[in-house]
Formats: structure tokens, C-alpha cells, sequence
């Protein structure tokens, strides 16, 4: 049999035939807050605050539970059970009532023998059958993560679980989280949807800004279907100021990152609501284009990250990474503009606009602070 040219490219392709993550995914997940201490009521509370605080509306949809989910053993017919003490209503029952809210379930498995708390199994060896049940139970994202994984790459086990799933019957999310081992964004965008480049955010300035540095380095592999993943959002959890926590969302949002909040979003109180449903950066994150921006210009700690949006506009972002107030600067032909562009912008935090700026745009930005703009040549 002669092989057809690109054949085996479209079934490498095939594996991400589930059309989805066009744009970064937008939800919540439950362990940066919750480890876990997770149970139905909380989901369904989570999926009820999505809606009433206007979150859901902006495009946070998917509600995922993260590990500890499940019994510890599957049933006699080697299905997962859910856990009979939290979910004692199944999973089956919470995804209706999250889809009756609009709202879209995520769920949680291991490419090993058990998952990481060690509380629940594994999908190693099950992934058809697990693929099948999530896929029964009306769920829309799997995140997979990489414990107890018999020192098998990787690049071996992750593909079986893609394939189970496209063969599911229900288009799921497939979310990767070996946590960057193997460079997945040099080839899971045949296997998932996104893929990890990092072990564990924490809520603390360190852990955040380090992540989005290891992030940065492979944006270029980042694209409309497959995306780069930071781990998720911090913001709300106390661990950082409100100044950090803007430069996080803004930077995860130029980034093109899955925006998955972390905290508790039934009880967000101060700045966190404002910052997490600030739409014009989210409209950075879920730009068609779907080019990641990265850090263009470093002077010391100060930097200028920056990318290209539809309609020939520019995302930019300056980051004072400092311990005082500096003045930072982005010249056009950092950001990948003609050096002769006359451009309206915006500035996403203020909501304000400065009209025809010439050559570079310069702000004093606060320490740990940011701020974010879109240019749009006139």
C-alpha cells in the first residue's frame, strides 16, 4: 500500500481532533485552594458563585476537580468509583447540574499506577476504560497528571490516554501535567490541548514569577488548539499583594496561559474579583490570533513583554520585577512595531486611552506592579 503524502501527518493531527482550546481554557480548579478537602457541595457552589459573580459570563466555564476525587480502589468491574463520602451522588449528577448552569466539568486522573495524593488510582493500563466513564459521565476536561508513572516516558503514556479519549465519544479537553520533564511543547500538540512546562505553582512571588520564566522560553511552540501551561492562577489566595497579584493575571493573560482560578470563589473579597474579571486583558488571552506573548526587552529587573493580537495590534505588558518605582520603557522596535507607527493605547488596568503615541510608550510602574496595554495603529 502506497501511503497518500501527509498521511502521516493528519493522523499525528488526528489526535487533536476534539476541536477544542482554540483559544487558552478559562475555569477553576480546586486544588491551589482546596488540595483535598473537595466535595460535591463545593463544586456546586463553585459552579453557582461562577454565575452570580459574573465570571461565567466572561468565559470561565470549566469547573474541574483536581486529585482526591475517587475511592481509593476501583469497583470488581475495574471502574473508578467516586468517593462515596464527598460525591456520594456520583459524578454523572454533578456534571448535569454544572451543565445546567452552562457551565462545563473537569476532572482529574494520573498517568500512573496511583495519582499523587496516593488516594485514589491511577489510569495507567485503564485508559480506555477510564476514557469511556468520564465520557458516560458527561465530563469536558481531563487534566493528567504524572505520579507513580513505573519510570515509563512520558511520551508513551501520554498518547495512550489521547487516543482513549478521542475514542471516548465526547470531545474532552485533554490537559497534560508532566510538569515540563520531557519538553511536551516540542511534541504534545499531537497528544493534548495544553501541556505543563512547570512542577507546582505556589502563592508566593517567587514560585510565580519563576514559572512564568520557565513558560516563556517556549512560547514560540504555542498555538491555537495546543497551549503552554504556567500552572494555575494564584490570585485571591493571600499568599501575594494585590500589586502581584496584577502582574500574575496580566502576564499569565499575555501569555496566552490557561486562566484556571485558584482560590475560593464563593468568598473572593477585596481586589480579587476586579482583577480576575478585568475583560480587556482577558480579551488578551482569548485574542483569536492566538500568538503567546513573551519578554522581549530586560533592563535588570525591570522588563517589557509584549505580543502580536488580530487586526495588526500589539498586547505589551511592563513588569517591574524591582524592589522601588521605575520608570520603563517600550520602544517600537521591541514590540514589533514600524518604527514609524502612530498608535492609540490602551491601557488595560486603567481603562483609560492615550491617542497617537510615537516610537515607544514609557509608565512608571510601582514595584512588583505592571502595567498592560493594547496598541492599535491609527
Amino acid at each position: 500500500m502506497v501511503k497518500s503524502p501527509g498521511t502521516e501527518e493528519n493522523t499525528r493531527r488526528s489526535l487533536l481532533a476534539n476541536g477544542l482550546g482554540l483559544t487558552p481554557p478559562m475555569g477553576w480548579n480546586s486544588w491551589n485552594h482546596f488540595r483535598c478537602n473537595l466535595d460535591e457541595k463545593l463544586i456546586r457552589e463553585t459552579a453557582d458563585a461562577m454565575v452570580s459573580k459574573g465570571l461565567a459570563a466572561l468565559g470561565y466555564k470549566y469547573i474541574n476537580l483536581d486529585d482526591c476525587w475517587a475511592e481509593l480502589n476501583r469497583d470488581s468491574q475495574g471502574n473508578l468509583v467516586p468517593k462515596g463520602s464527598t460525591f456520594p451522588s456520583g459524578i454523572k449528577a454533578l456534571a448535569d447540574y454544572v451543565h445546567s448552569k452552562g457551565l462545563k466539568l473537569g476532572i482529574y486522573s494520573d498517568a500512573g499506577t496511583q495519582t499523587c495524593s496516593k488516594t485514589m488510582p491511577g489510569s495507567l493500563g485503564h485508559e480506555e476504560q477510564d476514557a469511556k466513564t468520564f465520557a458516560s459521565w458527561g465530563v469536558d476536561y481531563l487534566k493528567y497528571d504524572n505520579c507513580n508513572n513505573n519510570n515509563i516516558s512520558p511520551k508513551e503514556r501520554y498518547p495512550i490516554m489521547s487516543k482513549a479519549l478521542l475514542n471516548s465519544g465526547r470531545s474532552i479537553f485533554f490537559s497534560l501535567c508532566e510538569w515540563g520533564e520531557e519538553d511536551p511543547a516540542t511534541w504534545a500538540k499531537e497528544v493534548g490541548n495544553s501541556w505543563r512546562k512547570t512542577g507546582d505553582i505556589d502563592d508566593s512571588w517567587s514560585s510565580m514569577t519563576s514559572r512564568a520564566d520557565m513558560n516563556d522560553k517556549w512560547a514560540s511552540y504555542a498555538g491555537p488548539g495546543g497551549w503552554n501551561d504556567p500552572d494555575m492562577l494564584e490570585v485571591g489566595n493571600g499568599g501575594m499583594t494585590t500589586t502581584e497579584y496584577r502582574s500574575h493575571f496580566s502576564i499569565w493573560a499575555l501569555a496566552k496561559a490557561p486562566l484556571l482560578i485558584g482560590c475560593d470563589k464563593r468568598s473572593m473579597d477585596g481586589a480579587t474579583p476586579q482583577l480576575l474579571s478585568n475583560a480587556e486583558v482577558i480579551a488578551v488571552n482569548q485574542d483569536k490570533l492566538g500568538v503567546q506573548g513573551n519578554k522581549v526587552k530586560t533592563y535588570g529587573d525591570l522588563e517589557v513583554w509584549a505580543g502580536p493580537l488580530s487586526g495588526k495590534r500589539v498586547a505589551v505588558a511592563l513588569w517591574n520585577r524591582g524592589s522601588s518605582t521605575a520608570t520603563i520603557t517600550a520602544y517600537w522596535s521591541d514590540v514589533g512595531l514600524p518604527s514609524t507607527a502612530v498608535v492609540n493605547a490602551r491601557d488595560l488596568w486603567a481603562h483609560s486611552t492615550e491617542k497617537s503615541v510615537k516610537g515607544q510608550i514609557s509608565a512608571a510602574v510601582d514595584a512588583h506592579d505592571s502595567k498592560m496595554y493594547v496598541l492599535t495603529p491609527q
